[in-house]
C-alpha cells in the first residue's frame, strides 16, 4: 500500500470518527437536562480550556499561536468565538428542549449556506447544479415558514452560525489546533462569570450529583476529541469527500430523534427533508463530479 493510499485511508477513518461523534452528541447532552444550557456550554468551555492548554504546552504550541493570534487574524477568533458559542448554545438548548430533528435540519443545511456565503462573500463562482441545490434547500425553508413551524429558528441559528464561523476562520491566518484555542480562551472568561455567578445564587449544577460532575467534566473530550479528529482528517482527504461524509452526523441526530427520543414527524417536517436531502446529494453529487474532473486534469 503506497503513502498515499495509507494517508486516504487514515483520513477516511478519523473523518468518520470525527462526524460520528459529534452525531451522537446528543446522547451525551440528553444525559446533562438537568443542568441550564448556559451552564452545560460554560462548562464545556472551560474543560475544553484545560484540555487544549495541555494540548498545546505538550507540543510546544505557546509561542507559535500567541505569534499567530495578533491584528486581523485576532478581530476574526473574537468573531469565530463568538459564532461558535452562539452555535453550541442553541445546540444544547435544541437537545434539551426535545428539538433534535430542528437541529438535524440545519446541519443538512449548513453546507449550502457555506457555498451561499462563498460565493456572495468571497466572490467564489456558483456551479450551475450548486445553485440548484441551494434552490432546493431554500424551498424546503420557505415551505417550513409558510407552515408556521415554530421551531425554524433552530436549524437557521445552526446552520448561520457554523457557517458564519467557517467563514471567518476560512479567512483566519492559524491552524485548527491554534484557532480553537485561542477562541476557547476568548470564551472562557464570559464562561467562568456564568459559573461563578450560577454559584453565588445557589443555582450550580456542579457538586450536587457525582454523576453530574463527571458528565460536566467530560465535557472537554466531548468537545475537542472531533474537532481534533476533523483538522487531521481535513488534511488528508480531498474536499470533496470531506463534503460527503459531514451528512454522517445530522443523520445520526435524525435517527436518534426519531427513533430514540420520539420526536414527532409531520408532514411537513417530511417535505422540507426530502427537498433538503434533495439539494444536500446534488451537491454532493456536483462535488465529487468537479473533483474528479480537476483530478484528471
Amino acid at each position: 500500500m503506497s503513502n498515499a493510499q495509507g494517508a486516504d485511508r487514515a483520513g477516511l477513518f478519523l473523518g468518520i470518527a470525527a462526524y460520528s461523534l459529534w452525531g451522537v452528541l446528543p446522547l451525551y447532552l440528553h444525559l446533562l437536562q438537568s443542568v441550564p444550557a448556559l451552564q452545560v456550554l460554560s462548562h464545556r468551555v472551560l474543560w475544553s480550556l484545560l484540555l487544549l492548554a495541555m494540548i498545546v504546552v505538550a507540543l510546544r504550541r505557546v509561542r507559535s499561536i500567541a505569534d499567530a493570534a495578533k491584528g486581523r487574524t485576532l478581530l476574526f477568533l473574537v468573531g469565530s468565538a463568538a459564532l461558535i458559542g452562539v452555535n453550541w448554545l442553541v445546540y444544547i438548548w435544541a437537545v434539551q428542549h426535545e428539538h433534535v430533528l430542528d437541529a438535524s435540519l440545519g446541519y443538512f443545511i449548513n453546507p449550502l449556506v457555506n457555498v451561499a456565503l462563498g460565493m456572495l462573500v468571497l466572490g467564489e463562482r456558483l456551479r450551475r447544479w450548486q445553485g440548484v441545490a441551494i434552490g432546493l434547500a431554500a424551498l424546503g425553508v420557505l415551505l417550513l415558514t409558510l407552515h408556521g413551524g415554530g421551531g425554524l429558528w433552530i436549524p437557521l441559528a445552526l446552520a448561520l452560525s457554523f457557517g458564519g464561523y467557517g467563514l471567518l476562520r476560512k479567512v483566519a491566518a492559524i491552524d485548527a489546533l491554534g484557532g480553537l484555542t485561542v477562541e476557547t480562551l476568548l470564551l472562557g472568561p464570559p464562561a467562568l462569570a456564568v459559573l461563578l455567578w450560577a454559584n453565588h445564587t445557589g443555582t450550580a449544577a456542579f457538586g450536587g450529583s457525582t454523576r453530574i460532575d463527571l458528565l460536566l467534566i467530560a465535557a472537554g473530550v466531548v468537545t475537542a476529541t472531533p474537532l481534533l479528529l476533523f483538522a487531521a482528517a481535513a488534511k488528508r482527504l480531498p474536499y470533496a469527500t470531506m463534503g460527503l461524509l459531514q451528512y454522517i452526523a445530522p443523520t445520526l441526530q435524525f435517527l436518534e430523534a426519531v427513533w430514540l427520543f420520539g420526536e414527532p414527524v409531520l408532514t411537513v417536517h417530511l417535505a422540507t427533508f426530502a427537498l433538503i436531502w434533495s439539494g444536500c446529494a446534488l451537491y454532493a453529487w456536483d462535488s465529487l463530479r468537479a473533483y474528479r474532473t480537476a483530478v484528471r486534469r
